[in-house]
């Protein structure tokens, strides 16, 4: 759990909490509970992507590709960058493009939540639905994109670490960063 020094930008002002970070490692329900505990609405961006393209994110990778995915993330994205104070929780992939990463830093406060590979694979095991899953095993596949993932996800201003224990927790964490 620490600051990032090198972007403080964001911080201080109350738009958008943005929460960026692997899948699995709980940006939609901490998400939730942090917009409860701060009195501010919660959005999460892949089911605001889901409703926008009327089908679900499986469906979009397998009917079209990747890139029109992540296309289509970006401008949802920008749309609830509107300036007004809320949570969003982010897809794990979302702050890898630079595009929808330059609006996030730029109109947001972005929170890196990251955990241990072992409780990642923990909870991704309990859902099903994760494209980039899909018929291969999870340990090497969330191994190999915290390796690329994380340098890019430490550019978060705000950097918090998830542990295995109540999600509350995690909350107090990053209350306590979004005070100092």
């Amino acid at each position: 759990m620490q600051r990032n020094s090198k972007s403080t930008a964001g911080t201080s002002k109350r738009g958008p909490i943005v929460l960026v970070g692997m899948m699995g490692v709980g940006k939609s329900t901490v998400g939730r509970r942090l917009a409860a505990r701060l009195g501010l609405a919660f959005v999460d961006a892949d089911e605001e992507i889901e409703q926008a393209a009327g089908m679900t994110i499986s469906e979009m990778f397998a009917r079209y590709g990747e890139a029109h995915f992540r296309d289509g993330e970006r401008r949802v994205i920008a749309r609830l960058m509107d300036g007004a104070p809320k949570i969003i929780a982010t897809g794990g992939g979302a702050f890898m493009q630079d595009d929808t990463r330059a609006l996030i830093l730029d109109h947001a406060t972005a929170i890196w939540l990251d955990a241990d590979i072992d409780i990642l694979v923990d909870r991704v095991s309990r859902r099903e639905g994760r494209p980039l899953l899909k018929g291969k095993d999870p340990r090497t596949v969330l191994t190999g994109l915290a390796a690329q993932r994380n340098p890019v996800y430490a550019l978060a201003p705000i950097h918090v670490k998830s542990a295995a224990g109540p999600h509350e927790v995690t909350v107090d964490r990053i209350v306590e960063q979004l005070k100092t």
